[in-house]
């Protein structure tokens, strides 16, 4: 009698467990629609090497749509800067809204594409900053190449249109939560070679679980991005950057 009871309990314990090693997997899918939000802190914001922001501090946020099965996604972000009015024009906010397909063709080689335009409400910039871009990526692993092209005049240049950025990087999970950044880059501005210019960045991100938090130092190798006033501060000097950002 004890063994049948002993046999009886051992087939109830292995039931259980295979229900709930089942249940975990279950909890692991990945859901066929995901939507999250964003919002983040920063010292500087820095984009593409130069700083929007006149070297101060910016708020950041934005939502991000995916639908896991095709690889289809959408979102849109917001940042706080200051070139638009340093530059005569009216407004405080960048708006992006973008849209794309991601996913593998390998285990290790990953793609995304897609269209992102910048908007800048009521900048009254002449030719206008909001600027549209086409942006195509490879990955391999942690490493990644990536090239965006205008569609319209690159953020109220003159006769820029079809200026082309290219993003060399990689992002390496080391351990215990932190990830290096690794990026270098060149933006190439039609028609304008003087704008034209190489920027870079190593960083190291740590994720606590509650929010992320970065730090990175940022540089780039022009003298010819620099803000009003009578110091005319270098925006593309090598800076240290940090943020924090929580995801949910």
């Amino acid at each position: 009698m004890k063994k049948i009871i002993y046999f009886a309990s051992l087939v109830t314990v292995i039931g259980v467990t295979a229900f709930t090693a089942n249940c975990s997997q279950a909890q692991e899918v990945v859901p066929d629609n995901s939507l999250t939000f964003n919002a983040s802190v920063v010292s500087d914001y820095r984009f593409r090497g130069i700083s929007q922001t006149r070297l101060d501090p910016a708020l950041q946020g934005g939502a991000d749509y995916s639908n896991n099965p095709t690889g289809l996604y959408v979102g849109i972000w917001l940042s706080t800067l200051k070139w638009v009015k340093d530059s005569g024009g009216s407004g405080n906010i960048e708006w992006d809204i973008y849209a794309g397909k991601k996913g593998n063709f390998t285990q290790d080689l990953s793609y995304d594409f897609g269209v992102l335009t910048y908007v800048y409400p009521s900048n009254d910039l002449n030719p206008n900053a909001d600027t549209t871009e086409l942006y195509g990526q490879l990955g391999y692993g942690p490493a990644y190449i990536k090239y965006s092209q205008s569609l319209t005049n690159l953020f109220g240049a003159a006769n820029s249109k079809n200026s082309g950025y290219l993003d060399l990087g990689a992002n390496i999970d080391v351990s215990s939560g932190y990830t290096v950044n690794l990026h270098a880059g060149h933006q190439t501005v039609k028609n304008n070679s003087t704008l034209s210019y190489n920027d870079w960045k190593i960083g190291l991100t740590k994720d606590f679980g509650f929010l992320s938090g970065s730090v990175a130092v940022i540089g780039t190798d022009t003298n010819n991005y620099v803000g009003p006033g009578p110091d005319r501060k270098n925006l593309g000097k090598t800076a240290l950057v940090v943020s924090a950002t929580k995801t949910f």
